[in-house]
């Protein structure tokens, strides 16, 4: 029973971070997204660290799990104090409700209907007799880019989450020791500090970078950790056996605890930009389960782990050869990623085939871009217009307006 109550907790929790993920994306505007992500990243990290605390204050698992379980009772009152995405219901045509949240918000911020300049509550009220048009996820297979996208964001989150643990593993040791308090607590807290230093050199790296800069950044970091850990360390131990090589044990296992910290620092990153991107190149008729997609390889990925435990680590190497592999296949497959930084999120399929890969680099001023974005694209709208004008030109009239002799 116990096992069983376990199992729905956890079930449950996934929905409260898918749902409380894809409110916080649909309802920032886009230069605000990522630092609103982040700021719910540090108070997750926050709470990671009072978490032993808390433990060590309650003694008793029963009243710890009491004392955790009793805050998502206020979520609760999220029924009828939080509302519902009004991007969500205007992109699924619900319109009947969208236009009570309308009056809602307008009714709480004292507004009157009269300022409504662009007219969108008659417009709702001309719309309200069609019926709602819910998308399911599986609507992406007939896409062209949208699938790859999100399968090439499946990979990334699964390779990064699944890597982490064996970082991890190398950091603390492969072989079996007793665990003691002073060194649960002493490599939690380490575990936990380098994931808010990884949440902090997120922040600069991409508002400059950019989400598919940053992105590749820490996928490369992740990759050359992990093949130096694999391939120079045993380069090293081999060496480390000679009489007169002058190497001990104690400098291969130095070098394994740093290649394992910038391993977990940058896997750590990987991860949560994953899914950070997918939350803004997929569509908000199919956001949650695009996301819900991303958030499952993620799971997968650290379930993983309880794979290395079996055979008394006999698997360890080769688990973490195959993670090794994935990483450099990721790289590839991150060019093939369009940007989103500063960009509007796609509110249906077809918004979001428009999301096509931009160079990595800018290109330079007067040089004609490969691929233009939806907005660019838009600019050219008028072309049949000054098609239709060049057809009444006289023949003996050049592009310029001058007559020919």
């Amino acid at each position: 029973m116990f096992s069983t109550l376990r199992f729905f907790e956890g079930f449950c929790l996934a929905g409260i971070v898918l749902s409380l993920y894809a409110l916080r994306i649909e309802l920032c505007p886009p230069g605000h997204r990522f630092m609103i992500t982040m700021a719910a990243s540090f108070i997750e990290m926050a709470g990671q660290f009072l978490m032993p605390g808390l433990a060590a204050l309650c003694r008793d698992w029963q009243v710890l799990q009491a004392v955790i379980i009793c805050p998502f009772l206020l979520m609760l009152l999220y029924w009828v104090i939080f509302p519902e995405s009004l991007r969500w219901l205007m992109a699924t045509q619900q319109f009947e409700a969208s236009k009570e949240l309308i009056l809602q918000f307008t009714h709480k911020n004292r507004m009157s209907t009269e300022s409504d300049i662009k007219g969108v509550v008659p417009e709702l009220e001309k719309e309200i007799t069609r019926r709602p048009k819910k998308v399911c996820i599986v609507k992406v297979v007939g896409t062209r880019n949208l699938w790859k996208n999100i399968v090439v964001l499946c990979v990334n989150s699964l390779t990064g989450y699944g890597i982490h643990h064996c970082f991890a593993k190398s950091m603390m040791g492969h072989e079996a020791k007793m665990t003691i308090t002073h060194n649960f607590y002493a490599d939690y807290y380490t575990m936990a500090g380098i994931a808010l230093a990884s949440c902090l050199a997120m922040c600069p790296v991409v508002g400059f970078l950019g989400r598919r800069g940053g992105l590749l950044l820490f996928m490369i970091l992740t990759a050359l950790a992990s093949l130096l850990q694999l391939g120079l360390l045993n380069l090293i131990g081999k060496y480390s056996q000679l009489p007169d090589s002058g190497m001990s044990d104690s400098v291969k296992d130095k070098f394994s605890t740093a290649f394992s910290i910038v391993g977990m620092f940058s896997s750590h990153a990987v991860g949560s930009l994953s899914v950070f991107f997918c939350a803004e190149i997929t569509p908000t008729v199919i956001r949650g389960g695009g996301l819900g997609l991303v958030l499952a390889s993620a799971g997968f990925g650290r379930l993983t782990a309880p794979i290395m435990e079996l055979h008394n680590q006999k698997g360890y190497f080769l688990h973490h050869v195959i993670f090794a592999c994935c990483t450099l296949i990721c790289i590839i497959c991150i060019l093939l990623l369009p940007e989103s930084k500063n960009q509007n999120l796609p509110e249906n399929i077809p918004d979001g085939e428009h999301y096509t890969r931009q160079p990595l680099l800018p290109h330079k001023k007067g040089e004609q871009p490969l691929l233009l974005t939806n907005s660019e694209l838009k600019d050219y709208s008028g072309l049949h217009d000054s098609a239709a004008v060049s057809d009444g030109i006289s023949e003996n009239t050049t592009a310029n307006g001058m007559k020919s002799m």
